[in-house]
């Protein structure tokens, strides 16, 4: 079997999110050629397919003045103006355009067939769609149904992207590295044949989705390793607002259960946060918008009353709710059963955990990177929209408009790489000596860099914890990059390089940037 192999493509996008997957068929429709990976054999398996709540529309009593002001208010008003207000205008029309009327996916609707628009924190009023809770999972099936049924989408599932190509970093032509720097494709690692592929592509889309497994606690699936940012960050991309992480206030606490997220869309039904004493305490930490405060408050507040009553989690209630829980939840409903909690007359024990990243590649307002060549959508990159901390429900929408949005960029931008430069590229390098695969020296860094982040980085973050994690993530790293070096090619190791250089891009920023706000709490030490 053929150690390489080698592509080319008009658009190669990496990752299968809302935002890929929208990013493709719009590229796909200006006439390009596009090609898909995900590094995972079933192509749905990514952040999107387990949003519960919903996306972002346009509520009967919303405008996009109004929708702006929620957006900027829970970002802090560290948020990009301009790309609140070209979502807040723009973006609930796409929803209309593309997931109803030409995908035909169907949201819930009211008792008067009227859409059944719901509530969640920080919004002013009611304006996002669901599909009870499972409008991820909905979103991301009918997208993946349109791209899979496209003759002009290609799809490389189980096919992991290690490497960037640019002329300055891979050229073998010396006269290469004193040009402008640009990407041309990527080196991918086939898992299903043990080999590594050159794509070239006029432009390249990092759609990698979020940085969730780098932390102990999570709602993010395993697959969410902050691939795009550590990449972007290898060919010298911009990369911003890294230290902001939301953590969101309620993930179900089971020690046979991980990462199972339970909606917010819950407490803006009625649920209610309670102490091991059943007390309401969210008014104590947010006397106005108690359970309805935004997630960075919610989730503080749970942090501190865990440590105040000594206890391990606190208690979601949703029993006085007026829904009918085990309809209009009944993914929720149905996991907590399972593991003997009955919703309707108990509470259920939640953590705050590591949930969406606000950070990521600078891009502008097509989604272009500061590298020519490279695009970046959705939770990979930064686009100012949500600031110093996410509105809930935003991030699909921001996904769906901006990967759509790049896609018609893109179009007017197609320069394949030159047959000169392509030959320049060499094929990619195995080791001389390959060191055979360990997997337990992969789980015990991967535990270390999780222990690092969830201790020195997390909810609440100190001077003097920031300090000792760069320390940490600086010792590990001269170990990673060696073993890299040498040890047979895996996703494992490639996954781990990924995790160690986009956790040392969130510390730094986070060591750096001295003010708390929004989901950066930081406290320092008293003079």
């Amino acid at each position: 079997m053929s150690k390489t192999g080698c592509f080319e493509y008009d658009v190669l996008i990496i990752g299968s999110g809302i935002s890929g997957l929208s990013c493709a068929l719009a590229a796909e429709e200006a006439g390009l050629a596009v090609a898909v990976i995900s590094k995972e054999e079933n192509i749905s398996e990514c952040n999107t397919f387990y949003a519960q709540g919903g996306i972002v529309a346009r509520g009967v009593e919303d405008s996009p003045n109004l929708l702006s002001k929620d957006i900027m208010e829970a970002g802090d008003y560290l948020n990009y103006r301009s790309a609140v207000e070209d979502l807040a205008d723009k973006g609930p029309g796409l929803v209309e355009e593309l997931l109803i009327k030409k995908l035909g996916l169907e949201f819930c609707k009211n008792q008067k067939g009227e859409m059944d628009f719901t509530m969640e924190a920080a919004h002013s009023c009611r304006r996002i769609l669901h599909v009870k809770d499972k409008t991820g999972e909905s979103i991301e099936k009918v997208l993946t149904s349109a791209v899979k049924a496209n003759k002009g989408i290609k799809i490389f599932n189980s096919h992991i992207a290690i490497d960037l190509i640019t002329n300055t970093h891979n050229s073998r032509d010396s006269q290469d590295r004193y040009k402008a720097t640009r990407v041309l494709g990527a080196y991918v690692f086939d898992q299903t044949r043990d080999r590594v592929c050159t794509f070239f592509a006029s432009q390249v889309v990092l759609a990698t989705g979020g940085v969730g497994d780098l932390f102990l606690h999570t709602s993010n699936p395993a697959c969410a390793t902050g691939d795009g940012v550590a990449m972007a960050a290898r060919i010298g991309a911009e990369i911003i607002n890294a230290e902001y992480i939301q953590f969101h206030p309620t993930i179900l606490y089971h020690r046979d259960v991980k990462r199972f997220l339970i909606s917010e869309s819950l407490r803006g039904e009625g649920a209610v946060l309670k102490n091991r004493f059943g007390e309401a305490f969210m008014k104590r930490y947010q006397p106005k918008l108690k359970d309805l405060a935004p997630r960075d408050e919610v989730a503080r507040a749970i942090f501190r009353e865990i440590e105040r009553t000594k206890s391990d989690y606190v208690y979601l209630d949703a029993s006085a709710m007026e829904t009918d829980v085990e309809i209009r939840f009944p993914g929720i409903f149905n996991q907590c059963r399972k593991v003997g909690i009955d919703i309707r007359r108990e509470g259920i024990p939640v953590v705050p955990a590591a949930h969406y990243f606000c950070g990521g590649v600078k891009v502008n307002l097509s989604g272009e990177s500061s590298i020519p060549g490279l695009y970046a959508v959705g939770e990979t990159a930064c686009t100012g929209v949500h600031g110093g901390n996410r509105l809930a429900s935003v991030s699909l929408l921001e996904g769906l408009y901006y990967g759509h949005k790049a896609a018609l960029d893109i179009a007017q931008k197609i320069a394949k790489p030159s047959e000169r430069l392509k030959k320049s590229i060499p094929p990619w390098e195995f080791p001389q000596n390959e060191v055979e695969f360990d997997p337990i020296l992969i789980s015990q860094d991967l535990t270390n860099i999780r222990n690092t982040m969830w201790n020195y980085a997390g909810i609440v973050r100190k001077y003097h914890r920031l300090e000792r994690a760069q320390s940490d993530l600086n010792y590990l790293s001269h170990r990673i990059e060696k073993f890299y070096k040498q040890a047979k090619l895996t996703r494992g190791i490639i996954e781990l390089r990924n995790c160690l250089l986009t956790a040392t891009v969130i510390v730094c920023s986070a060591f750096s940037n001295y003010t708390s706000i929004g989901a950066h709490y930081i406290e320092m030490p008293k003079n």
